[in-house]
């Protein structure tokens, strides 16, 4: 059933209310499937041409079970991970057609499992070879970096280049957004035109040539699935990245500093042309990140260049190489401003006339497709302007950073990124995170007088305190920290999907992608095959009632696992009299009999029906409707 915006809601074909209850598909989407280009497997990306993602997000043959698993845990939502490497790996314009031919198929049976699906242009750190994923080896090489020289001059951390893979840093990849590669594709992608405006590639500036590659390539997709009506759209990109736009000083490290080797922007330009460089380690520590140390990158004095290319900021006059070979910055602030004057605002300058763009070339197939947009992930505060396109998502992403990096997860005590500030009881950990997902939420709300938000990713690692549950069998830990999540998403009345489903994650490799383990089910959990929820990872902190669909508008919700017991407090819309409430109840926590009443706001009862069939809740209010408007549905599991 096809739904749409309005206002802040997302409705459907009768009016009611939706909510999108979904995960994201699949974390092993981000590597090839032929051959495996898991990121703890040794390679140099020599091959990265001749690679194919047909099996991502699994196979065909496995599409019912996965689908049916996911179903059954009450998901409604899929965020469809694909890549631009995937479809346009094998250089520009060659497109994948075996690949898209499959992509549709998982599509179209997603759509048969009664799923709405988002597709997600997915990219960390803008491509495998950088340390990521995401874009082709070939916008690389284009501008004429050696892949095969990223390690040597510092410009890229990358797992594949380990010899023991082991050895790769806990949440490392982060760091890649301030090494060269990754800032000076990001700045070349979104502000070319304006920093590096004598670069060109086959005739077009490169910030064109890169923005219409990538467009393309989606568009593929959408010609692909416009005829589908569960597709509700596109995200643009995920967690787009400044790069070096905006920056203050190319002698100063980033406002947020992540663990591991640190480069200030002047230091990474003298790496990669063969200058050797000191450069400062730094560690995460109960008081927070703090300098550990120095490394000298680039000994050898080895250049990222290949013959006949050089840095573009070298060629742009921002820094100069002496004749002695030492460095001077003569730019220090180049990134500043706009070559306007202003001072340059990633969201407002750059990144929304890309979205501008990007919704024109999608919505040219497919007319209503929804846009779910997102700002850049390490931003703390940023906000949309009216300038954005109609009937567009606010699907920014939100993590308990603490956790996600520590690896360890405390019910009271945490650390506040934006403060810097570590917290300290369960009630204030609480109260700081309900703050940062309110003001992801109102980012929304200010936009064209409000538009919905969907939490694009949250999710926890399962591989907490050394993968201690994975000997244990103990996964309590896991499900206090995904109930506190889901919590603060119900108390906001956030659509959201959380991070992720990986059909092939492992307790050694997790999710197959840089030491992640964020996957809610994993073969090494699945003690029996017949039964549809083995392999599930803390299933109670996820497997929780939920509303699908309201008449009118939902005011609250509240969940109680220990009784258990569900509360909603709605709004019912006289305008739809006699149309269905629908939740989402697993009998994973109320079995297969309920108790279900509703009140009104004087706490008398009110007459309904329901019917409770497939986990699914349908509940009618038979009642003339009077000036009591306002209901309290409450779900408890029935007495034997």
């Amino acid at each position: 059933m096809k739904i749409h915006i309005s206002g802040h809601s997302f409705l459907d074909s009768f009016k009611r209310q939706v909510f999108l209850r979904g995960v994201n598909l699949a974390g092993s989407s981000k590597v090839p499937f032929t051959p495996n280009e898991a990121t703890h497997l040794p390679t140099d990306f020599s091959n990265h041409k001749d690679v194919s993602f047909i099996g991502r997000p699994f196979p065909l043959e496995e599409a019912e079970e996965h689908f049916s698993r996911l179903q059954h845990w009450g998901f409604n939502t899929l965020r469809l991970l694909t890549t631009w490497e995937a479809i346009e790996h094998s250089g520009p314009q060659k497109y994948d057609q075996a690949y898209l031919d499959f992509f549709e198929k998982i599509v179209k049976l997603a759509g048969e499992y009664g799923f709405y699906v988002f597709i997600d242009p997915h990219q960390d750190v803008w491509s495998r070879m950088t340390g990521g994923d995401g874009a082709p080896g070939w916008t690389l090489e284009l501008l004429g970096m050696n892949i095969q020289r990223l390690k040597a001059t510092g410009a890229a951390l990358v797992m594949q280049h380990f010899q023991d893979p082991s050895q790769y840093p806990e949440m490392a990849w982060p760091g890649n957004y301030y090494r060269y590669a990754t800032a000076t594709m990001f700045t070349l992608f979104f502000a070319g035109n304006d920093y590096a405006p004598n670069l060109e590639l086959s005739g077009q500036s490169v910030q064109d040539y890169l923005q219409t590659h990538y467009i393309h390539s989606i568009a593929q997709i959408a010609k692909r699935v416009r005829t589908y009506e569960h597709v509700l759209g596109f995200g643009t990109m995920n967690e787009p990245h400044p790069g070096y736009i905006g920056y203050h000083d190319l002698n100063n490290y980033p406002e947020l500093i992540i663990p591991g080797l640190m480069f200030t922007p002047f230091e990474s330009f003298q790496a990669t042309q063969g200058i050797p460089t000191r450069v400062a380690t730094f560690k995460l520590g109960l008081t927070g990140i703090k300098k550990h140390g120095e490394v000298l990158v680039n000994p050898d004095g080895v250049s990222l260049w290949k013959e006949g290319f050089e840095d573009p900021w070298l060629t742009h006059g921002v820094w100069e190489q002496t004749k002695h070979g030492n460095a001077r910055l003569l730019k220090p602030r180049y990134f500043q401003k706009t070559p306007r004057g202003e001072p340059a605002d990633f969201h407002k300058h750059y990144l929304e006339p890309f979205i501008i763009a990007y919704t024109q070339a999608i919505r040219d197939i497919m007319p209503e497709a929804m846009i779910f947009i997102e700002g850049d992930p390490t931003a703390t505060s940023y906000q949309w302007t009216s300038n954005l396109p109609k009937n567009i998502v606010n699907a920014s992403h939100w993590y308990d950073g603490f956790t996600l990096f520590t690896k360890k997860y405390h019910k009271h005590f945490n650390y506040n990124v934006k403060t810097k500030k570590p917290v300290i009881f369960k009630h204030f950990v609480k109260k700081m995170m309900k703050q940062q997902l309110q003001e992801i939420k109102n980012r929304g709300i200010r936009v064209h007088g409000g538009i919905p938000t969907l939490i694009g990713e949250f999710g926890l690692p399962f591989d907490l305190n050394n993968k201690k549950a994975y000997k244990t069998g103990d996964f309590s830990a896991h499900e206090d920290a995904l109930t506190l999540y889901y919590d603060l998403m119900d108390d906001l009345l956030l659509n959201c999907t959380l991070w992720n489903y990986t059909p092939d994650n492992t307790n050694q490799w997790g999710d197959q992608w840089n030491k992640e383990d964020l996957s809610i089910f994993s073969r090494d959990q699945q003690e029996n095959p017949l039964d549809i929820n083995s392999g599930g990872r803390a299933l109670k902190g996820f497997v929780r009632p939920h509303p699908r669909a309201i008449p009118g508008k939902i005011l609250s919700t509240h969940y109680n696992p220990k009784k258990p017991l569900y509360e909603a407090q709605v709004k019912h819309d006289p305008t739809l009299e006699n149309q269905e409430y629908s939740f989402y109840v697993p009998t994973l926590m109320f079995g297969t009999n309920l108790k279900v009443t509703v009140t009104n706001n004087t706490r008398k009862q009110v007459a309904f029906t329901h019917v409770y069939k497939n986990q699914e809740l349908h509940l009618t209010i038979t009642q003339k409707l009077n000036s009591h408007k306002t209901y309290t549905i409450t779900i408890t599991k029935a007495r034997k």
